[in-house]
This record gives C-alpha cells, sequence and structure tokens, in this order.
C-alpha cells in the first residue's frame, strides 16, 4: 500500500530536523570542551594561500570523480560527456551545500542523468561510484595503519581493520552476484538484492559492467584519495600544524565516516571525531576543530560553482 502524500511530506520533515538537530548537538557537545577564544584566533591566523590551494584540489577533485563516473558508465556500454559528468558533480556539491545531508547531491546527480539514461543504470552507476571511492578510502587506512598503529587507540585500529573487512566483503559479494542473490533474497526493502531496492540498482549495474571499468574506477579512487588528503594537508599547511601527509591519508577514511551520519554535511560528527583522532599528531582539541570546520567551509564553497552550471543546464533545456 503506497504512503499517503502527507505522511511522506511528514518523515521528510522529521529526516530534516534529525539531521539539524545531531549536526546542533554534536557541534555543542565539541565547542563546549574548548576555549572558544582560542579557536576563534586559530581560525583567524589561517593563511589565504593555504587555504586557496585546498580550495583548488577540492574543485579538481570533482574532475576526477566525474572520470571515475565515466569509466563506469563506459563499462555499460553508455556514453555521456566527460563535462557533462564535471557539470552533474559540482551541481551535486552545491545540493550538498544546501540540502541536509552528504548524499543529497547523489540525489540530484541521479534525477539529472535520468534524463539521458535509464533510472536503475543512474541510480546503480552513481552509487557503485560512490562505494568504490568508500572501499579505496579505507584500503589506503588499512595501508597506512603500521605506521599509525602505536600511536592510535586500539579501537580506531579496529574500525579501520573491520571496515575495510567489510567493504571489500560487500565488494566481493556485488562482484559474485548470483552467490548475493542466493544469500541475501530474504534481506527487507532496499537491502534486498532483488527487486527494486539500492542494492538491486547497483546490483543491476555491476552485472552489466565490465570488470575491467570496475577495476579502473578503484584505480581513480586510489589518486583522488591522495587529492582529498591533500586539501585536508594544505588546510592544515593554513594553520601552521605539523601533521606528516602520511597521517592525513590515515585518518581522512575515518572522518568520512561522518558523511553517513544523520546530519548537515556531516558537520557536528567530524567535530567530535576529530580531537581524538588528531590527538595521536599531536594536535590539541582547538587545533582539530578548526581544520575540521575550515575543510567543511571549503568544500562547500568549491559546490557553490554548482549554482550557475545547474541555471545553465536548465536554460539549455528550455531554448
Amino acid at each position: 500500500m503506497l504512503a499517503h502524500p502527507t505522511e511522506g511530506h511528514v518523515n521528510k520533515h522529521l529526516s530534516t530536523l534529525l539531521k539539524l538537530g545531531v549536526t546542533l548537538l554534536g557541534l555543542w557537545l565539541s565547542l563546549r570542551e574548548l576555549d572558544l577564544p582560542t579557536l576563534g584566533h586559530t581560525l583567524r591566523q589561517a593563511n589565504l594561500g593555504w587555504l586557496l590551494w585546498g580550495l583548488l584540489l577540492i574543485s579538481a577533485s570533482m574532475a576526477l570523480r566525474a572520470w571515475r563516473w565515466s569509466l563506469l558508465l563506459r563499462g555499460l556500454g553508455i556514453h555521456v560527456s566527460f563535462w557533462r559528468l564535471v557539470a552533474l558533480y559540482f551541481v551535486g556539491s552545491f545540493f550538498n551545500t544546501f540540502l541536509p545531508s552528504g548524499f543529497g547531491g547523489d540525489v540530484v546527480r541521479v534525477l539529472e542523468l535520468t534524463k539521458e539514461v535509464d533510472v536503475d543504470i543512474a541510480t546503480g552507476t552513481v552509487l557503485l561510484d560512490r562505494f568504490s571511492g568508500l572501499v579505496m578510502l579505507f584500503v589506503a587506512a588499512l595501508v597506512m595503519l603500521p605506521w599509525q598503529a602505536a600511536v592510535i587507540p586500539a579501537t580506531l585500529r579496529w574500525l579501520i581493520v573491520g571496515g575495510t573487512a567489510v567493504s571489500l566483503l560487500i565488494l566481493a559479494l556485488l562482484l559474485q552476484h548470483h552467490l548475493l542473490v542466493r544469500l541475501g533474497g530474504w534481506l527487507p526493502g532496499p537491502l534486498s538484492p532483488t527487486g527494486s531496492g539500492l542494492l538491486a540498482k547497483v546490483l543491476k549495474a555491476v552485472q552489466v559492467c565490465d570488470r575491467r571499468a570496475i577495476g579502473r574506477a578503484l584505480g581513480v579512487s586510489i589518486l583522488f584519495n591522495l587529492i582529498l588528503a591533500g586539501w585536508w594537508a594544505t588546510t592544515g599547511r593554513a594553520l601552521a600544524l605539523n601533521v606528516p601527509f602520511s597521517y592525513y591519508i590515515f585518518a581522512v577514511p575515518i572522518l568520512s565516516i561522518a558523511l553517513m551520519a544523520p546530519s548537515i554535511g556531516g558537520l557536528g560528527v567530524r567535530e567530535l571525531l576529530a580531537p581524538t583522532l588528531f590527538a595521536a599528531a599531536s594536535l590539541n582539541g582547538e587545533q582539530a576543530v578548526s581544520l575540521s570546520l575550515l575543510v567543511f567551509t571549503l568544500e562547500r564553497l568549491s559546490g557553490l560553482l554548482g549554482a550557475p552550471l545547474y541555471l545553465l543546464g536548465q536554460l539549455q533545456r528550455k531554448t
């Protein structure tokens, strides 16, 4: 039975309130432990030149992620202009700036791409694109773990190991789709590998996608992870923080988990994680939270370019 439209609107508003509440609670819990004048002073001392480098790296990563997406689409025999995909990434980032979710832009990317390809394929490739990046984030953190294990809490070590194992297992099951259908037929709703759920859409894309394309997409994700660590590192340099680049490669996957939390782009959740995570790199709470807040701001500033690109696309369709 279909849900009443009013019920859908209520659920949407409740979801938005939940995300806003988690963000505000996270910020309050993190900021109450800090010396706010010191935090403000740290932010004001940020070097503009290094911040601009961070902004440039974030913007350049849009093209790299668009390339990864195009590899998956071409693996399905679908050819969409590379610059069209770059524009859609910027548009998605713009909507992430205003929608209370780190994944709101993915929905926009799906909706825009369905003007050119089947909705299941659009959904499947967007989710597979996102997932391939997440898998390689955990793999990169696991590779760096032996050099950081002595200085980080055991809980974080097991989080990296467990996250890598789970993500690689899911990837293996997606590639062995017949086994996944056999084992997961009992799962409900969007978790079911059959029907019309999100997992089924990803599975459909994987089934017909060239395995070499998936492998290349994972390779591009390695490059993206280096750039991701790069904009955290340049932001750290803007704050005159002495954190090795290798530590960012290790730390960023854990901070990226915050995007999965019901919050506004991970805001509040990342600020709660940052002091514990960067304590091993000899940062105090004010420095760690300043770093996280500046990265969030730069990511949102980069997404603003999506506004004129979205309007231009709408005008072109009307003419």
